[in-house]
Formats: structure tokens, C-alpha cells, sequence
């Protein structure tokens, strides 16, 4: 018998509950641990909230907030890259995609269609929602190194010019993030919390 479309619904939310446990190379702005994926897709959420007025479009902020929340739930089954890791980089896009086939199919037809769109959308880039939602996703790590005095930049030896380099996107979504971002990494620099260009 197959199972109805709540069961159905039930399956996918007990399944999603494994992003609490795949941990990020992030640690807590407190320093006392890295966070966990699920924190970090609630924490953009409420980012889409507070700073929605720093667009560079008008956005649809309920569709921003639901491509926070469903992103990174593929790190489910292909487990989180580091930003800065170019060698997990290669197969990132096939790993992802395998978890995407597998995690949205739990789901009704209709709305497991409808969060891979979302999912696609957010990894595409090419609505103002998906860049918007893109931007924020590069500003927490650089809000969570910095206050928490170097955190993964000193960890992995990540310097100024690699931070600038992988994020500088951030300006195709938000430019007065992005340009509030770059005073922040120089202020980083000045701390001693990021390493200069060698």
C-alpha cells in the first residue's frame, strides 16, 4: 500500500531532522563549538528578516526565507563542503544533485517539486530571491570569523585575498552588505583575526 500523502510528509520531516547532526567547519560566534547546518539555515532566515531592505531588488521575502531553509539540505546526504576547499569543490555539484534525487522525492510529488525548485533556484542564481538569499549565505561566516577573533580563517590559513575572492558575489544580491563586508575583512586584517595577501 503506498503511503498517504502525511505519512509521506511525516517521513520527509523525521528525515530532515539529520541536518541538525552534519556539522560545519563554522564555529559559534562564542567560539565553543562549530554550528550545525539546521542552525545555520534558521540563522539565515532570520537574516532574510532583518536585513531585507539591503537587497539590491525587491524580494519576495517569504520565497528568500524558504530557500534559507531548504538550501543546505542536501549537506543531509552529501555533507558540508568547506567554502574554501577546491578539491571538495569537483564532485560538490554531483553529490548534491544524488541528495536532491533522494531527499525530495520523500515528499508528495507536488511539494517535493516545489522545494527542488527552490533548492535549484538558490544554487542557480538568477532571480533576485536566489542572489538576495546567496548574499546572506556568504555574509554568516564572515560575521561568525570575525567575532569570534579568526575562528576557521586562522584554522585553515584562509587569507584576505581568498575571503575576497570567494565572496565578492555578495555584491550581485546585497552591494551595501557586500561593501559593509569588505570594511569588516579590513578591520579583520587590522585585528590580527585574518591574514593579509602573504
Amino acid at each position: 500500500m503506498e503511503p498517504s500523502r502525511l505519512e509521506q510528509q511525516i517521513q520527509f520531516i523525521v528525515e530532515i531532522d539529520k541536518l541538525k547532526s552534519v556539522r560545519r567547519r563554522t564555529s559559534l560566534i562564542d567560539g565553543t563549538r562549530n554550528e550545525n547546518t539546521a542552525e545555520h539555515s534558521w540563522h539565515l532566515a532570520v537574516m532574510a528578516i532583518v536585513l531585507a531592505e539591503y537587497s539590491n531588488q525587491s524580494v519576495d521575502l517569504i520565497r528568500v526565507m524558504k530557500m534559507t531553509l531548504v538550501h543546505d539540505l542536501v549537506e543531509i546526504d552529501a555533507g558540508d563542503t568547506f567554502f574554501y576547499d577546491a578539491q571538495g569543490e569537483l564532485d560538490k555539484p554531483v553529490r548534491e544533485r544524488a541528495a536532491a534525487d533522494r531527499l525530495f522525492a520523500l515528499l508528495p510529488p507536488d511539494q517535493g517539486a516545489e522545494l527542488r525548485q527552490l533548492w535549484e533556484e538558490f544554487e542557480a542564481r538568477q532571480t533576485a530571491e536566489a542572489r538576495f538569499a546567496a548574499a546572506l549565505d556568504r555574509l554568516m561566516p564572515q560575521l561568525h570569523n570575525y567575532y569570534n577573533e579568526g575562528g576557521s580563517w586562522k584554522e585553515h590559513g584562509i587569507t584576505f585575498d581568498r575571503v575576497v575572492a570567494k565572496n565578492v558575489t555578495m555584491n550581485e544580491g546585497a552591494s551595501t552588505l557586500w561593501s559593509w563586508t569588505q570594511q569588516l575583512l579590513q578591520d579583520a586584517v587590522a585585528k590580527g583575526f585574518l591574514l593579509k595577501t602573504p
